[in-house]
């Protein structure tokens, strides 16, 4: 366990952790919350005060399931992007990316909801060969435009034995204004790590050669470090 997060034993097979981008998200959520609790028992007739904690209640375990964080162990495919977020598969196609590569790339979108985990991981073992934070605006993750205009974050890797470079980008939606990125340009990293968080839905595309052999079609609901999206070559 790293140490920012906490863990809860649910069973010996079993484990929950709370990731760190929600420690103070949760706290405030739970202090105002346990507040209209207890003004809600106190000041309003039962049965109906009871409305009040079962919101409460409610709302606070939607916060909690929203940050979880759960133990993913990436499959050993040497050659293989592995998924860097759950979500559903909503674009598969040719474009010119030109941000880093100025060429055409494959594009595979992975739109993750709120009721998804929103840690994002790296894709395979290899290196940071880039890595920018993008100003932008805030149009639904899933509009044909948004990875363009949206606000995001661009992270090249390169691949540690094939040399071969793909990039993910984290992009915000209309609600989540808050993306976090752990990459820094240098680093050495494997396949799992934590990448970064985007807090309450987004989307994440990844950019791979045109002569890697797409995994995954449209409406395919991928696992964040354990589903295969492409074979490189």
């Amino acid at each position: 366990m790293s140490n920012g997060q906490l863990r809860f034993k649910l069973r010996p097979y079993i484990q929950f952790m709370i990731h760190k981008e929600g420690y103070t998200t949760l706290l405030v959520a739970g202090l105002v919350l346990a507040v209209i609790a207890f003004l809600g028992l106190k000041f309003v007739p039962r049965p109906w005060s009871f409305l009040f904690l079962a919101f409460s209640v409610g709302f606070f375990l939607f916060f909690m399931q929203f940050f979880r964080n759960p133990v993913r162990i990436p499959p050993n495919l040497p050659n293989s992007v592995i998924s860097p977020a759950d979500g559903k598969v909503v674009v598969i196609e040719k474009v010119f990316e030109k941000r880093f590569f100025n060429k055409e790339m494959m594009q595979v979108s992975i739109f993750m909801s709120p009721f998804n985990v929103h840690v994002n991981r790296v894709p395979f073992d290899g290196k940071v060969v880039f890595s920018k934070y993008h100003e932008g605006k805030y149009l639904v993750a899933f509009h044909p435009k948004s990875s363009e205009l949206n606000e995001s974050t661009t992270v090249v890797y390169e691949h540690e034995k094939l040399g071969t470079q793909v990039m993910v980008r984290q992009i915000a939606g209309a609600v989540a204004r808050r993306i976090v990125c752990y990459m820094k340009e240098g680093m050495e990293v494997k396949a799992g790590d934590e990448m970064g968080f985007i807090k309450f839905g987004s989307r994440a595309d990844i950019f791979l050669p045109l002569d890697a052999e797409i995994k995954v079609k449209l409406g395919d609901v991928c696992t964040g470090s354990i589903t295969e999206i492409a074979s490189l070559k």
